[in-house]
């Protein structure tokens, strides 16, 4: 009987991970082991760049490729993990339950956007998280143009400051000129807890976002928060009325639910702790990988953070000690020094820095041309061509 490893995710963690198990498999000419994936989708959505318009093409079919590299896909969205049995529930695109074993399992659930219990949230918010919320928002914006002019139609509010309120906030502008034209009197705003703008993203990094901001018109009310959404606008936390037709909530991710059914220490994110090998701490035949994982990436104290640049890189080592663990051969241990940053910045152009203390290397069109070739280009799969994904699973090639 083969032996199984199932991946749960089919997001950059997860990918890389099967990847990364098939190649080690193929690297020792094994043919006793099962590599299977849960998704609900057979296909890589590009979440970073849901920000951007044209959001329905964002993702890359990964069915082909699983089929040239040997892993087999299940399709449905996993419910529960029976630790101790070694099983995992899941509902398939019909409604009806199933589970599947494994002798080992790499957790790449993913991360997912909480908007606080605010009134008027849910029914009024929009978000850029998942590629069906952020097409409902596409959709919103190209219906404003049927509305008379106002106010509340021209205005955007972005509720967040951080690394995906910018870029959303920063691709605005273009996309209302697009539906409302150039000469509409449109308004960006972005609220945000901070003291600056762009306070989370450090002094390196700041000067090109207020830069940015201020060519291209947006706005920022520091020191504020969202206190209720409504139809036709938010009220802050200071009373202040914006009337509004669009407010995105941008901030407050935290790791997969189901990493709250493993035995295991969390960080305040809801991820699981790992050792160097990326298998979760307290379990033997658990490894977690891309956003569910909290894991070390050098020796100075910096830990990833959910970003397809991690992702990527704690897939491909998460897969590959996955299947080491079964074959009974060494593992490698995860290791990820480089750490960049390449912020769009709409119109503008972009800021790109490198370390975890941001220095700042490239600005506006270069930056931009780097971000768009990230974008478009290094964060897709690679073709289903079985030798040509293999090696590109290989946990020592770089990601940034």
């Amino acid at each position: 009987m083969k032996q199984r490893i199932l991946v749960v995710g089919a997001g950059f963690g997860g990918v890389w991970s099967a990847l990364s198990a098939a190649r080690l498999l193929d690297r020792h000419d094994r043919h006793d082991v099962e590599i299977s994936v849960l998704a609900p989708q057979a296909e890589l959505r590009i979440r970073p760049r849901f920000y951007e318009p044209d959001v329905h093409t964002m993702a890359a079919p990964l069915g082909s490729l699983f089929d040239a590299v040997g892993v087999k896909f299940v399709q449905g969205s996993a419910s529960s993990i029976d630790v101790d049995n070694k099983r995992v529930g899941y509902v398939d695109g019909f409604g009806a339950q199933g589970t599947l074993g494994y002798d080992r399992l790499v957790l790449a659930a993913g991360s997912q956007l909480v908007r606080p219990d605010l009134e008027g949230m849910i029914e009024h918010a929009f978000d850029v998280d998942e590629i069906e919320q952020a097409t409902r928002l596409e959709a919103h914006i190209k219906s404003l143009k049927n509305l008379p002019d106002s106010p509340a139609r021209n205005t955007v509010v972005v509720a967040g400051g951080g690394f995906t309120g910018i870029e959303t906030a920063t691709e605005m502008p273009a996309r209302l000129r697009a539906v409302l034209g150039e000469d509409a009197g449109i308004r960006v705003i972005v609220v945000d807890r901070g003291p600056q703008i762009g306070a989370a993203l450090g002094d390196g990094i700041r000067p090109s976002i207020v830069e940015a901001s201020e060519h291209l018109g947006i706005e920022w009310i520091l020191n504020a928060s969202v206190e209720s959404v409504d139809a036709t606008g938010v009220t802050l936390s200071s009373g202040q009325r914006i009337e509004s037709h669009t407010v995105i909530w941008t901030v407050g991710f935290r790791a997969s639910p189901l990493t709250q059914q493993v035995p295991a220490t969390r960080d305040r994110q809801g991820r699981l702790h790992v050792d160097a090998n990326l298998k979760v701490l307290g379990q033997n035949d658990i490894f977690a990988s891309g956003d569910v994982a909290y894991a070390a990436t050098d020796t100075l104290g910096n830990y990833a953070v959910m970003s397809c640049q991690h992702a990527i890189a704690l897939g491909r080592y998460a897969g590959n000690n996955v299947a080491a663990d079964l074959l009974g051969v060494a593992p490698m241990a995860y290791s990820q020094p480089k750490y960049v940053t390449c912020l769009d910045l709409g119109a503008w152009g972009a800021v790109y820095t490198e370390g975890w203390d941001r220095q700042l290397k490239l600005v506006g069109q270069e930056a931009k041309e780097l971000k768009t070739q990230i974008n478009t280009v290094w964060i897709y799969p690679p073709a289903a061509d079985r030798a040509t994904a293999l090696a590109a699973a290989d946990p020592l090639i770089p990601v940034a």
